[in-house]
């Protein structure tokens, strides 16, 4: 019988609790279902004993980070946020950073929960990479980390075979999910999701929610006034060229500032709300996909095709079998 998958999950003061219990729990049903040990879960942190996670329960380490080694599977690292006047903040600790920079390179695979996404980021491990956070701190990602592709939008990415990102709350049972899907296949992960009574599985590349419509407030009032008025002018043609004359700033201006308060360029951001307006139509609707083309402002059939791939990872015949809920 293979050894138990070993699965070691960073712990460190003030972590918000559901990134570590929720794919432990996850694992914990793989071993269950499946009547054997799947995987061996252990919760490290700079120092051994108790600590405190950001809902007030406190979690016990079972291992220090110099007791881990080099036998890691699967490195989770979930994280911690800060609230400030202007908004979420997620934080990251030198001591973590460092030992996630070691060690990350001997894991099989890494992922991160949340806003355990800036950790990875500050490790270096997502430079040239594609990854997404909890919505509410994209844009600190993407200003934090230019050498980084931030997309805000999708519930979790995998970039490079081994390195896995996801974004907040619920998310981190998906990211489980896939990864006990990944390892022991789908029978397996959709025994599991039934023991969570969760949708199994989610798409990787199904929205956080309506992000490029009820994204937080840019602390801009200009961009916030744009983004409003793109949602109500997505069948015109709204190049960056445009755009950016309407808020009287150059391109590369405008593009600078919109993708330092939004997390997307102007284009993405288009682009998103417009397969925003493509997914309500296809979940509520019987319109045919011309139709929910051109209402959405994408156009053509072809762009609806080439926009879901590109932002969902599947197609939107695809997409509305899944979707689908009118009767």
């Amino acid at each position: 019988m293979p050894a138990a998958h070993r699965v070691v999950i960073v712990l460190f003061p003030d972590v918000d609790l559901l990134d570590v219990t929720g794919p432990a729990e996850v694992f914990a049903l793989a071993n269950r279902v499946a009547g054997r040990a799947l995987y061996d879960v252990r919760l490290a942190g700079p120092q051994g004993g108790q600590v405190s996670t950001s809902a007030g329960v406190r979690l016990v380490a079972d291992l220090t980070f110099e007791e881990v080694g080099d036998q890691v599977d699967t490195l989770v690292v979930p994280g911690a946020v800060t609230v400030t006047p202007t908004g979420p903040r997620a934080l990251t600790d030198a001591e973590v950073v460092a030992w996630v920079r070691r060690t990350a390179p001997g894991a099989r695979r890494v992922a991160s929960v949340c806003v355990g996404a800036h950790i990875l980021a500050e490790a270096g491990l997502l430079d040239g990479l594609t990854a997404t956070t909890h919505w509410s701190t994209a844009a600190q990602l993407a200003a934090d980390h230019p050498r980084v592709t931030v997309d805000p939008d999708p519930i979790f990415l995998r970039s490079s075979g081994r390195v896995w990102t996801g974004a907040g709350i619920s998310a981190c049972l998906d990211l489980a999910l896939a990864l006990v899907a990944e390892d022991h296949g789908e029978e397996i992960a959709l025994a599991v999701a039934r023991e969570l009574v969760v949708y199994l599985k989610r798409q990787g590349g199904q929205s956080q929610f309506s992000v490029p419509l009820a994204q937080a407030a840019s602390g801009r009032r200009d961009i916030d006034d744009l983004r409003l008025w793109i949602a109500e002018h997505l069948a015109e043609e709204l190049t960056t060229v445009e755009l950016a004359a309407r808020m009287g700033l150059s391109q590369r201006q405008f593009s600078r500032v919109f993708r330092q308060r939004t997390g997307f360029t102007p284009a993405a951001y288009v682009e998103s709300a417009r397969v925003e307006v493509a997914r309500r139509l296809l979940e509520t609707t019987d319109l045919p996909l011309p139709r929910v083309a051109a209402d959405s402002g994408l156009g053509s059939v072809e762009t609806l095709h080439r926009a879901f791939r590109r932002r969902l990872g599947t197609g939107p015949g695809i997409y509305r079998r899944r979707f689908h809920t009118v009767a």
